[in-house]
């Protein structure tokens, strides 16, 4: 497992984001794991945050891109703080962009805040987490019309690996249906194969899964889980 997702699995841990017990999701699953962006409010906390994102980008899609476009609202400082990473880890400028809820018709119009998205432009979509691809749904279309654009993908922090609307998954789902990359910072999988290790100080965060919890991963995998 490469580095940076070690480091990352042991930052949503050390943060609070990532937890283990008994949840009920949106969705109204029970689930024996909870991931929440919203416990990344420091600003050493962004910093770090936008550091993992801008490995993981490098990682899967390179830098030869122009726009990282965060839907709103919890995208924007994703896009933001990634950019900021991007141009410091890497020394290459990309511009952010994201999109309103209501389009503005006064001072700086439109739907679309931060950098303008023009023909030609190659954009990385930026998110949390995705579990019905209802927000790719929404805002796919807004970055199309602004231009003859390509979207190369999208990167999310966690891959669920659990059924969307259908038998495949959010991301395998926005695969199919906007023929574009879509991945993940870590899946859940590596999340498991990292803390259950036998050594117990596996990672700076010395975390790892109990049995009680590691068989509960398990049967939630079973009931909703796609490889």
């Amino acid at each position: 497992m490469q580095e940076y997702k070690q480091d990352f699995i042991d930052f949503m841990l050390a943060s609070g984001a990532l937890r283990f017990g008994d949840f009920t999701l949106k969705s109204g699953r029970r689930s024996p794991y909870f991931m929440n962006a919203g416990a990344y409010v420091g600003g050493g906390q962004l910093a770090r945050l936008g550091e993992c994102y801008a490995r993981a980008i490098e990682a899967h899609y390179g830098l030869d891109f122009d726009i990282l476009f965060g839907p709103a609202y919890k995208g924007i400082p994703l896009a933001v703080a990634t950019a900021i990473a991007i141009e410091r880890l890497y020394g290459r400028e990309v511009r952010y962009a994201a999109n309103r809820k209501e389009e503005k018709d006064h001072g700086e119009a439109g739907i679309i805040l931060g950098g303008p998205i023009k023909d030609g432009d190659r954009v990385v979509i930026i998110e949390d987490v995705t579990s019905s691809g209802k927000s790719i749904a929404e805002t796919y279309p807004i970055i199309k019309a602004q231009g003859d654009v390509r979207v190369l993908g999208l990167i999310v922090s966690l891959d669920r690996m659990e059924r969307g609307t259908g038998t495949l998954s959010a991301l395998a789902e926005i695969r199919q249906s906007y023929d574009i990359e879509a991945n993940a910072i870590v899946t859940i999988a590596e999340v498991v194969e990292y803390l259950r290790r036998g050594d117990a100080k596996a990672g700076a965060s010395g975390a790892i899964i109990d049995d009680m919890t590691y068989r509960a991963l398990i049967d939630y995998r079973s009931q909703y889980g796609v490889e």
